[in-house]
């Protein structure tokens, strides 16, 4: 399964802080369809990454009924982004 999209880059201050970008509600409900084949628990879904010319592979987190890619810092420094900019995202899945 592949996915694009574009959302804005927040932060999460929790004790452990992050940077993320939240999958659209449009596409939460592919994958929550492909969840259970591929999660490998606590609903964490595995996924290969790429913002502009940066990729990596990752896990998307369920939150709040959706799904959010956490974004590292070696990408936000290599693609030059802060707070509030609007990121294309593409994410590739094997379910």
């Amino acid at each position: 399964m592949e996915l694009a999209f574009t959302g804005e880059l927040w932060f999460w201050r929790g004790p452990s802080p992050w940077h993320f970008v939240t999958v659209p509600d449009e596409q939460c409900g592919a994958l929550e369809a492909t969840s259970a084949a591929v999660s490998y628990g606590w609903g964490m879904i595995p996924v290969a990454a790429q913002i502009g010319g940066t990729g990596w592979t990752t896990s998307l987190w369920p939150k709040d009924g959706r799904y959010v890619v956490p974004v590292k810092a070696r990408v936000r420094k290599a693609e030059r982004l802060v707070l509030g900019d609007q990121v294309a995202v593409r994410l590739s899945l094997d379910p």
